[in-house]
């Protein structure tokens, strides 16, 4: 349940903003946060209505110990669990809105996947979890788009950004994040030998403007032209674009849009959506600790799950069990593992 007072806090944050002017000329956010204002304002009038049925249960037991008549005092104990049971409804009302708000704006994330230790085989890997989870998604009947994406010259990534959007994408795939290690024999390699690579995986879900505000002074955009495998530059347009939020040094780069707006708005939405991490990480200390732990800094000793090629199996260090036939866990067969994870977060 919310507190009173964060939620007044944002109520008047929200009428501020409906106050400006500037936002009538622009529909979509005026529409947003209208939206939001009245669905705060409903619940902040329902925790009024809360405070004020448990302050009346308050003096009303106060007016039992200090009452002798029966009549009365069963009139009193009468009306005790009349609004012991108007409490109750309002706590559940709230738990179906708590239940129902937190899945607003997460049938949409961003997941970030980046080749960590290892070399060529670590991009390599980062290209097998990308096919892994967008054929996931296939099987969901989710969408994906990518947003931006840095190949190697052997059909690997050094980095993958994408968008999944679909019921429920965050509730099942928010566990995913962490790091998602590789153990197996590299084509390359002519000795046989098995080599350890490490890729780091990011679940976000999306941020929308209303979500995170960011000021333009704050952002240095940075435009170049859009370069293709190798480095070689595609396009004789600046349609690239490099945003970096300048209070917290977070930088995005888009280049996968054909125009530099489109770009722009895709590197927007990253960067809402790291900012809100960020702002979520800073508020709640437990999520921090949580986040940190999941995330790391992609070293193979910081890894949440193993993909073994030689014993044909995936094991998740963090609930201590084991899959396998990993070639199918990798065309998408992780319904399973989803489940389980599912389990215990």
């Amino acid at each position: 349940m919310e507190n009173n007072e964060e939620i007044k806090k944002e109520l008047e944050e929200l009428e501020q903003q409906l106050q400006n002017s500037e936002i009538y000329n622009d529909a979509k956010k005026l529409k947003e946060v209208s939206k939001k204002y009245n669905e705060l304002k409903k619940i902040f009038n329902k925790l009024k209505q809360l405070e004020e049925i448990t302050r009346k249960i308050f003096d009303t037991e106060k007016m039992l110990n200090q009452e002798s008549a029966p009549e009365m005092i069963e009139m009193i104990k009468q009306e005790i669990e009349e609004l012991k049971d108007k409490k109750i409804k309002l706590k559940k009302e709230f738990e179906k809105k708590d239940d129902n708000s937190s899945q607003t704006g997460k049938n949409v994330i961003i997941m970030e996947i980046r080749a960590g230790t290892g070399g060529d085989e670590a991009g390599l890997f980062a290209a097998d979890l990308f096919r892994m989870y967008s054929r996931f998604a296939e099987k969901m009947k989710w969408k994906t788009k990518i947003i931006s994406s840095h190949p190697t010259t052997i059909n690997g990534f050094k980095e993958v950004i994408f968008e999944i959007r679909g019921k429920d994408v965050y509730k099942l795939l928010q566990n995913e994040s962490g790091i998602h290690r590789v153990q197996r024999i590299p084509d390359t390699e002519k000795n046989g030998r098995i080599h350890t690579s490490a890729v780091s995986v990011v679940v976000l879900p999306e941020a929308k403007e209303i979500d995170i505000k960011i000021e333009n002074k704050d952002l240095r955009m940075d435009y170049f032209r859009a370069s293709g495998h190798g480095g070689q530059n595609v396009q004789k347009n600046e349609t690239a674009i490099r945003i970096t939020h300048l209070p917290t040094n977070t930088v995005v780069s888009c280049q996968d849009e054909r125009s530099q707006g489109q770009n722009k708005e895709r590197a927007m939405t990253i960067l809402r959506s790291r900012l809100l991490a960020k702002k979520i990480e800073k508020e709640n200390e437990n999520l921090k600790e949580k986040r940190q732990s999941q995330v790391g800094t992609g070293d193979r000793s910081e890894k949440i799950r193993t993909y073994n090629f030689p014993q044909d199996r995936v094991t998740d260090h963090r609930i201590h069990k084991s899959w396998h036939g990993l070639e199918q866990i990798l065309s998408g067969d992780i319904e399973s593992m989803i489940k389980d994870m599912g389990k215990t977060s």
